[in-house]
């Protein structure tokens, strides 16, 4: 199944175990960052640089990965969202086509490196998970927006207690999103849905890196 398919899936259960009302907020929390989706960054703008802490610790700088060809940057809200984890592992399925292609991944969210490292290990990811706990790169990309409540009415209780308990360090979630990014910084590639059921599909991003790199696809 593609990955539209499993997020499909994942929000039908969603919807099926939730009130009526749970559902009607839900759907007043997604119209209420549509705004924030599209004025985010996208294909054109020059992507602002960063520097994060991966999963260990280590300094990952963006400058540097494009040194060395396209880079993916998949923001994601944290382990915690079912979606996000459907996102993540269709990712790591993918990551051999896009290395293939000529690509680097990494993926970024508010969670402290701690937590991305669980999140990592329980995914079996093998690209970078990196930690912007004051949200100062989400909110560069113009991907911000302040959980309140009528956006806390997106999380179902477990999934609020899962957040609190893996650290997510800041009142500000990023709308997913998924970019790729030539060697000069530019956005060639933008996928940003103010609905947290909607993702960039693997194939396309694997696409647009080969068409940077004349790479396989």
């Amino acid at each position: 199944m593609s990955l539209m398919d499993n997020l499909k899936a994942q929000a039908e259960r969603s919807t099926a175990a939730a009130t009526p009302e749970v559902n009607a907020g839900r759907r007043a929390a997604i119209a209420a960052v549509a705004d924030v989706a599209s004025g985010a960054v996208t294909v054109g703008d020059h992507a602002p640089d960063f520097t994060l802490p991966d999963a260990t610790g280590a300094a990952v700088h963006l400058a540097d990965l494009l040194a060395a060809g396209p880079v993916v940057v998949s923001f994601y809200r944290g382990g915690w969202c079912p979606y996000c984890n459907l996102e993540l592992h269709a990712l790591q399925v993918a990551l051999p086509d896009l290395t293939a292609a000529g690509g680097t991944l990494v993926a970024i969210s508010p969670e402290a490196p701690d937590a991305s490292l669980t999140t990592s290990e329980k995914q079996n990811l093998e690209f970078p998970v990196l930690s912007d706990t004051d949200a100062a790169t989400i909110t560069a990309y113009r991907l911000n927006f302040t959980i309140d409540s009528t956006t806390r009415a997106v999380l179902s209780e477990p999934e609020a207690e899962a957040a609190r308990a893996q650290g997510v360090a800041t009142e500000i979630l990023p709308v997913p999103a998924t970019y790729v990014i030539g060697t000069d910084g530019t956005v060639t590639f933008a996928f940003v849905d103010p609905s947290h059921t909607h993702r960039a599909e693997p194939a396309d991003v694997v696409a647009a890196v080969a068409a940077l790199t004349g790479g396989a696809s």
